[in-house]
Formats: structure tokens, sequence, C-alpha cells
């Protein structure tokens, strides 16, 4: 019984070093930093606070590993971060389909060390895909197939990085020719709207509390669609009371008025849990709607 306990041990030692902790910025090149001296903290599994912007790497055996990749960006209301409900449990599916997964956790737009608070969870996310497309062959992916997929206001930032062209990174030499877009988003519940369909604690969190008229219409994603923007598939419950189904319908809305590949999804229930594990077997189709929508903009 203690040797099976001990090989045990030994396999959950790999499991857990086999996850790869990525820093995104090079040494020293952290935008938007005052340089305070922050600790990474949590409060009941949630990270409320980060001390630098980190990717954690889940890969699938080389041998089941397709080419494709996706950052996983946990939501929160943008002043916590889900990172193992809506991360690390969403990137352990992906590697199910052969796919790479990093879960990024991102600057809280909260945290006192930020000069602009509004733009760095763009930058950690824009600083997230170069490093991947920079770095694509060590991790056996193609530069040409690293999507997105956020939930809640992790779809907000999502959607953000896949219509803001702008770079914000502060990279210098070889990284500014790589490009910020992601080829696909993937959005969860999302926040997209600021204004009337708002989350306002999402809202609160990114602009403040006494935000201008026109900086909410700047940051919600609706208004920012454009033919660039990437081949997006939008999976939301009706009787989700968090974040109003209507913020999936304004951005679908402008997706087909600008002639934008995509799809999406709305189911009766569901509320604002879907994820891994869905009490509604309809629900729970959206992981395989998902998964055969990824497989078809690849073979296109």
């Amino acid at each position: 019984m203690k040797k099976i306990a001990f090989l045990l041990l030994i396999f959950l030692t790999l499991q857990l070093s086999a996850q790869e902790k990525i820093m995104v910025w090079p040494k020293g090149q952290m935008p938007n930093s005052k340089g305070l001296p922050l600790k990474t903290e949590e409060k009941d599994g949630r990270i409320i606070q980060i001390k630098e912007t980190e990717l954690f790497a889940f890969l699938p055996p080389k041998e089941e590993r397709k080419q494709m990749a996706v950052i996983v960006i946990p939501g929160g209301g943008y002043y916590k971060l889900t990172y193992d409900l809506g991360g690390y449990q969403i990137a352990k599916w992906f590697n199910t389909q052969g796919i790479s997964a990093f879960v990024l956790n991102y600057r809280l737009p909260t945290s006192p060390d930020l000069k602009q608070k509004e733009i760095a969870p763009l930058q950690d996310i824009q600083a997230a895909i170069k490093y991947l497309r920079k770095n694509a062959e060590q991790y056996g992916i193609s530069p040409e197939q690293i999507g997105v997929i956020g939930t809640s206001a992790g779809g907000h930032l999502a959607a953000s990085v896949s219509n803001i062209s702008t770079d914000y990174t502060e990279l210098k030499g070889d990284w500014t020719s790589i490009p910020t877009i992601p080829n696909f988003a993937i959005l969860i519940s999302p926040v997209i709207d600021l204004g009337e369909f708002a989350h306002i604690g999402s809202r609160n969190s990114l602009l403040g509390e006494n935000a201008s008229p026109e900086k909410i219409k700047e940051y919600s994603m609706q208004n920012r669609i454009t033919e660039k923007t990437p081949p997006t598939i939008l999976f939301h419950a009706q009787n989700d009371k968090t974040v109003p189904v209507m913020n999936s319908i304004l951005y679908y809305q402008e997706m087909i008025k600008n002639k934008v590949k995509g799809a999406m999804f709305i189911f009766p229930e569901g509320g604002h849990k879907i994820g891994i594990t869905n009490k509604s077997e309809l629900t729970d189709n959206w992981k395989k709607l998902c998964s055969d929508w990824l497989k078809a903009i690849i073979n296109k």
C-alpha cells in the first residue's frame, strides 16, 4: 500500500512539473508599472492581486499534439481571476482534444501598481500572443493557429485583443513585427457591452465608477468589430442573470454586418455557469460544438 502511495505521489509530482510556468514579460520590460513590490494574493480560491503576468502551459502528449493552441483567459469581473475553474480546467479539456492550452494570469486593473489601469490586461494578452508566436516551434504549435478563449470578463479581454490592433506592449527589437491579433476567438458568457447591458462590476473595475460615455463606448467591444476581426464562436445562456445574453447578441450582430465568420449558440438555461461541468446536458454540448467548429475553421 505504501509503495502504491509513493508511486502515486511521484506521478502527481511529474504531472505538476509538466505544467510549465512562463513569465510573459522579459525581465525589466513589463510596461505600465510603478514598480511597487506586490505579492500575488489569493482569496477563496481566486487570485485578487498578481505580482507579474504569468502563463501556465498545459501540453498534450507530443504524439497527440495538434498545431493549434489556445490562450485561456479566466474571468472574475476584472477584480479577481477564476484561474482554476475558468482556467486550468478548461486548459485540461483542450488537452483531451490534442490542443495545447496556456492559462493567462493577467494583471487586474484594480492593481495599485498600474499607471493606466484599463490597458494592463490588454498589454498582457498581447504580450502572451507575441511570446507564443515567437516560441511556437518550442511548443510544437503553429504561430498561425493561436486563438483565445475567455469566460465572462475574460471574454471581454478576448474580444478586446481580437479587435484592438494597436500594440500596447512597448516591446522592442524583433518583437515589434509579431502581430497581436489572435487567429480565432471563443467567447463564453462574455462581457461585451459596458453600457446598457453591462456587468457593472466589470465596468467599474476596468474603467472606474465615473467612466465617461466616450470611454464606455470605446470599451464596448461590439463597437470595435471590423472585417479584420478573427473567426469567433460565442456561447451564452438565455437565463444568465450576471451577464445578460444581449452581450453576445450585440457582438454577433456586428460580426454579421462586418462579414466576420463565426457562430453563436444560446442555450435556454445554464445561467452564468457554462463551463467544463454543466448541470444541463444540452448546455454541456458547447464542448462538442466548439470542438467541431475548431476543426471546421482549420480545414478551410
